[in-house]
């Protein structure tokens, strides 16, 4: 499955939940399948997602999805650590892995040669998930937090329009949500 198509499914299953998504092309995907002023689309910091996404999480009473990428989570290993012993009951961490550095150009991670999945489980996630071709994530919504996902696409990027708002807008946007 594309990445696109993966974001596609998950998205069709969010309702007022907060996301945090990953950097570049996996941002603009979403923005382009399904935009939300619940939605803060992220244009830099790159590794970055699942910090926003914790301390968002240990803010709010709210579910908060990050959709990161296997480059990200590499780039900052020591969040899935900290994810799991500050155990916020609200928070889904999806790792959506090309195997690539997608945003930068496709270099290959080395997620071909290690598991993420097992590294989430290793470090003590219990409430883990390996989504594929079929995706339930209602089942993942439903379950309680911190949960980790781990879901395997093809390399590339979806040809979609770059997002037409400027970042203190998207920020303030998104501000507004959390304050609800």
């Amino acid at each position: 499955m594309e990445r696109i198509e993966a974001i596609k499914k998950i998205a069709e299953s969010l309702d007022d939940e907060l996301v945090i998504c990953n950097i570049g092309f996996p941002s603009r995907e979403l923005y382009a399948v399904k935009d939300a002023p619940t939605h803060f689309y992220m244009l830099g910091s790159m590794g970055m997602a699942s910090s926003i996404g914790l301390g968002l999480a240990l803010s709010t009473k709210r579910k908060v999805v990050v959709f990161d990428g296997d480059g990200s989570v590499l780039m900052n290993m020591g969040a899935l650590v900290t994810i799991f012993s500050q155990n916020p009951k609200n928070l889904i961490f999806v790792v959506i892995d090309n195997q690539c550095y997608g945003s930068t150009g496709s270099q290959c991670t080395y997620t071909t040669k290690v598991d993420l999945h097992k590294i989430a489980k290793s470090v003590g996630f219990r409430n883990t998930f390996v989504l594929e071709e079929e995706i339930n994530f209602k089942e993942v919504l439903d379950s309680k937090g911190p949960v980790f996902v781990h879901m395997k696409v093809k390399p590339g990027n979806a040809d979609v329009p770059v997002i037409d708002m400027e970042p203190e807008e998207i920020k303030e946007r998104f501000m507004n949500e959390v304050k609800k």
